[in-house]
């Protein structure tokens, strides 16, 4: 049960639709054998208490001889319930059958219990006997059974459902035994309750059926233990989780069947296919500006997974939004690390495809800060082939994000390359240094159109920090509509950037006292094994 310790509790925000059906782990149905044992040895007792309440209570407390004989009447009953209680007590300890086995026999004791209670409460106890306002034994039996053993909401429901309906059916029977009986809208009311208790006894069954998913998925994603969710997007989530043997941190971004929701299986396939592609594409690039994956694969029920290193530190969107346009020194500090990581994905023949601030993290790595790292290969381009089936997706928009999408791509030409990238980089820039975007717009159309048709304005012209002409000039040279008017690729940007001696004054001491000053709780000391502090965010959440 060590797995499940920290990532049983149901995710934040999670609204439990994913699904609800499916087989348990073996390790929690073995848990629930051995709570029906003891809730056998419970109702054992019960019926024990029942038969003695017949036998010796009821004839010192009522000596009338036609209430004894009621009473009295219950006793093969109890005596058949005390008996199955011993026999399922033995079956669940003794019996060499599966866990599974027993616990689809345990939903067959709860409605034998049932069936019990319902010809005590209809047959021997006739129900007009019974008070008005009365709860049956079978309510209190169906949610006790779902506390103490809750197998999959879908068993769970239908061996309530069956049990709640006992009651009713006993008194059906008994009408046509000739027993007095209660009307039909009065046995309504009266075994309401049981189908009430019925539903209600869903939700344990919920719970741990999610509990039995987040057990699955940490025994079945290697040697890593799910810790906590750190984001859910569109496409998948991204859980902070530890090496059990190297008490290493590390990020594990995946997908399940049910959140691909793809049109058809088909799309389901493709969308599955683009997460493998973004790991083995990660995973072949060797600049440490770009995020390393450390393992990646699928679980048997389809859920794919790749395992990263965790970050501590910011993306640059939320940076800027928090703390607002970074200095010319700063951005063409960053700007160098993140060309150093595009250099080497385009010497592979790779293109991103969707670089933005919220794709490039900034963080503490060791003694370094402002250490760049981009993220988020999956809609990465390999050898003049897109990952994904065309340059529109499967509902048939275009990749990427608007507000940092080359014409190219916008205007859905044949050819792609390394230039729209240089494009994106165009765009980051300008929201560093301006904290605005390239152009504005109502929708994400009018933002593209103005990509393809309208100029830019200097950053110089829209930020109240000084910018230097040489810096103002490159990033102009990225946000050309003509891709031949542009750096060619990430490394010719890269030699640009790194040639641009008006914005030096950021360096590692500047870079430090920035954090020190403004995320003060990134800049102790780093202890092996323990969380990253909480201000550590994984960008590259699956958008």
């Amino acid at each position: 049960m060590k797995l499940i310790a920290r990532c049983a509790a149901p995710a934040p925000g999670d609204s439990g639709t994913g699904k609800t059906t499916g087989r348990l782990p073996e390790e929690l149905i073995s848990e629930q054998v051995r709570r029906l044992a003891i809730f056998s040895a419970v109702m054992g007792v019960l019926w024990t208490y029942g038969l003695v309440v017949d036998l010796v209570i009821v004839p010192l407390a009522m000596p009338d001889v036609a209430a004894h004989e009621i009473h009295g009447a219950g006793v093969p009953i109890e005596v058949g319930g005390i008996v199955l209680s011993a026999l399922m007590v033995l079956y669940m300890r003794f019996v060499p059958h599966s866990a599974h086995t027993k616990a689809t026999v345990g939903l067959g004791y709860l409605i034998a219990n049932a069936i019990g209670i319902a010809m005590l409460n209809n047959w021997i106890v006739p129900s007009t006997a019974v008070p008005s306002v009365h709860v049956s034994w079978i309510t209190n039996l169906i949610l006790v059974f779902s506390i103490i053993a809750p197998t999959t909401p879908r068993r769970t429901l239908f061996a309530s459902l069956v049990a709640a309906s006992m009651d009713p059916l006993a008194a059906w029977v008994a009408h046509l035994r000739g027993l007095p009986t209660q009307s039909f809208v009065q046995t309504v009311l009266l075994f309401l309750p049981n189908y009430i208790a019925a539903l209600v006894a869903v939700v344990p069954g919920k719970i741990l059926h999610h509990v039995g998913r987040r057990l699955r998925e940490a025994q079945e994603l290697g040697s890593y233990q799910l810790i906590e969710l750190l984001g859910r997007g569109g496409m998948g989530e991204v859980w902070r989780a530890r090496h059990r043997l190297l008490a290493r941190n590390a990020a594990i971004k995946l997908v399940r069947p049910e959140v691909l929701g793809g049109g058809n299986a088909a799309d389901g396939k493709v969308i599955l296919r683009r997460f493998e592609r973004e790991a083995q594409a990660t995973a072949a690039l060797s600049s440490p500006h770009t995020i390393r994956v450390f393992d990646f694969g699928m679980t048997d029920e389809g859920t794919f997974y790749y395992v990263m290193e965790l970050l501590a530190g910011r993306d640059l969107e939320s940076l800027v939004k928090e703390f607002g346009p970074v200095p010319a020194s700063r951005a063409l500090f960053l700007l160098r690390q993140v060309c150093h990581s595009l250099a080497d994905a385009h010497a592979r023949g790779m293109v991103h495809r969707d670089i933005k601030p919220a794709n490039i993290f900034v963080c503490r790595m060791g003694l370094e800060y402002d250490f760049v790292k981009v993220l988020d290969f999956g809609l990465v381009k390999l050898n003049g082939r897109a990952v994904g089936q065309t340059l529109m997706t499967l509902d048939h928009t275009t990749t990427g994000t608007p507000a940092y999408m080359a014409p190219e791509i916008i205007l859905g030409e044949a050819m792609v390359d390394r230039r729209a990238d240089v494009y994106a980089v165009g765009c980051v820039a300008y929201y560093l240094l301006t904290g605005q975007l390239v152009f504005e717009g109502d929708t994400p159309m009018k933002m593209m159109l103005q990509h393809v048709q309208a100029q830019p304005i200097p950053p110089s012209e829209r930020s109240e920090l000084p910018i230097p002409r040489e810096l103002d000039d490159i990033v102009m040279a990225c946000l050309q509509k003509d891709p031949d008017k542009r750096p060619q690729n990430a490394e010719e940007l890269f030699h640009i950037a790194t040639r641009c001696d008006a914005c030096e004054a950021w360096t590692q001491a500047a870079a430090r006292a920035w954090w020190e000053h403004h995320l003060p709780e990134m800049t102790g000391p780093l202890i092996l094994g323990e969380p990253e502090p909480d201000a550590a965010i994984l960008a590259g959440v699956p958008r």
